[in-house]
C-alpha cells in the first residue's frame, strides 16, 4: 500500500476533499464522498456498482484499515494525515477520520435497470424525496430486504449526498438506480415490464396486509406531508398502512421497510 503523507491542507493532491459542506452542495462533477469505516468497506467491496478515486484518511487508522486500503486498485491514491491537518482539509472535525471520493455510476435507463430482474423482483420508486436522511434510509431498507432496484424522479434529492450515503450505510454504493425520471413515464415503464404499480399513501382503502404476494411489485413513495400528488396516485393501486392512536402517516423510509417487508417476505 503506497501512502501519501499530507501535511499542508492547501496540498493540490487533496483539492478534491477540501470544504466538503459546502461542495456537498454544489456537486462534484460526477464524484461523491463516502464517509466512515462502514461506507469505505461498502465502496471497496466487490458488490460495489462505485469505484474508489482518491482516499484521505487518519494517519492513527491507517494500520487497522490495512485490509480494506488492500481492495483499492494500485492507481487509487492513499493520502494521510493528522487529525489537525484532516480537520482543516474537511471544513470541520472528522472524528471518523476516513474519508474516499468515489465516482458514480454510469447514468442508466429505467428499462435497462428493469430488464434483468425476476418475475418476482420487488423495486421501490420514489416521487419528491427532498430530505437526505430518508432517502438513505429509503436505500437502506431496499438492500435490507432484497428490492430489485431504486427508482427516483426528476424531483427527489441526491443520493450520493455525504449524508444520504452515511445514512443508507453504503447501500447507495451498491444498489442498481435509475434516476431523474419523469413520474409519469417512470409508471408507463414499470407497467410496460409487467410490475403492479403501487402507491403508498394513507387515504387508500386497501390495507397493506390484505395484499397477495408474488409477481412483479412496484412501491411508489411520496415526501411526507403532501405526500403523493392525487396524479400520480390515480395511475397506481392505492395502498395504506393501517395506524391506531389518530396518527395517519409515518415516517416514508420506515414505511417503505414495512411494505417491502410484507412483499419481499413469502407467507
Amino acid at each position: 500500500m503506497a501512502v501519501i503523507r499530507i501535511d499542508d491542507p492547501c496540498d493540490p493532491r487533496i483539492a478534491g476533499f477540501r470544504d466538503i459542506k459546502e461542495r456537498d452542495l454544489t456537486g462534484r462533477q460526477g464524484l461523491f464522498v463516502a464517509e466512515g469505516e462502514v461506507v469505505l468497506n461498502g465502496l471497496t467491496s466487490p458488490q460495489s456498482l462505485c469505484r474508489p478515486v482518491a482516499l484521505l484518511l487518519d494517519a492513527k487508522r491507517v494500520d487497522g484499515l490495512a485490509e480494506v486500503v488492500a481492495r483499492v486498485p494500485d492507481d487509487v491514491p492513499v493520502h494521510v494525515a493528522d487529525q489537525p491537518i484532516l480537520d482543516a482539509i474537511a471544513g470541520f472535525h472528522l472524528h471518523r477520520g476516513i474519508l474516499a471520493l468515489g465516482r458514480k455510476p454510469e447514468h442508466a435507463t429505467l428499462a435497462a435497470v428493469l430488464a434483468p430482474l425476476g418475475p418476482d423482483a420487488v423495486v421501490v420508486a420514489a416521487c419528491g424525496i427532498g430530505n437526505h436522511d430518508n432517502m438513505g434510509g429509503l436505500f437502506r431498507n431496499a438492500a435490507a430486504f432484497g428490492a430489485g432496484a431504486v427508482l427516483l424522479d426528476q424531483t427527489c434529492c441526491d443520493p450520493f449526498y455525504r449524508k444520504a450515503i452515511r445514512v443508507s450505510v453504503g447501500a447507495v454504493l451498491r444498489t442498481p438506480m435509475a434516476t431523474g425520471l419523469d413520474a409519469s413515464a417512470m409508471i408507463d415503464g414499470l407497467e410496460r415490464a409487467g410490475f403492479s404499480v403501487m402507491a403508498l399513501t394513507p387515504g387508500a382503502e386497501t390495507p397493506l396486509h390484505l395484499m397477495p404476494r408474488g409477481g412483479r411489485v412496484a412501491l411508489i413513495l411520496g415526501p411526507e406531508g403532501p405526500g403523493l400528488s392525487p396524479e400520480v396516485i390515480a395511475r397506481c393501486r392505492p395502498v395504506g398502512i393501517p395506524m391506531s392512536g389518530g396518527f395517519d402517516s409515518l415516517n416514508v423510509s420506515v414505511a417503505s421497510g414495512i411494505a417491502l417487508h410484507h412483499f419481499t417476505r413469502q407467507a
